[in-house]
């Protein structure tokens, strides 16, 4: 696929490279792509997407994430057991 972007200041200054990075993390900011497709779009490595994602403070942490922590708190807690007595 071809992109032509308008000779506009901002992509004058922005190299391919820079570009499809700011795209993939716009993509996955919207949730329209994983971490791993974001890479792959971008053209780097997965460690270096989530680095860009981070150095753009653009979470990564997810709704499944929360869930996963909800379900492992739920089972750790399980069978009436509050955890450990206060003295």
């Amino acid at each position: 696929m071809n992109l032509t972007l308008p000779d506009v200041p901002i992509t004058r200054q922005m190299g391919d490279a820079q570009l499809r990075l700011e795209l993939a993390c716009a993509l996955y900011a919207q949730g329209k792509v994983t971490k791993v497709s974001g890479a792959e779009l971008a053209g780097v490595d997965f460690f270096s997407f989530q680095k860009a994602l981070g150095e753009r403070r653009i979470s990564t942490y997810t709704v499944e994430d929360l869930h996963g922590e909800l379900e492992a708190m739920d089972r750790m807690f399980a069978k009436g057991d509050a955890g450990p007595r206060q003295s």
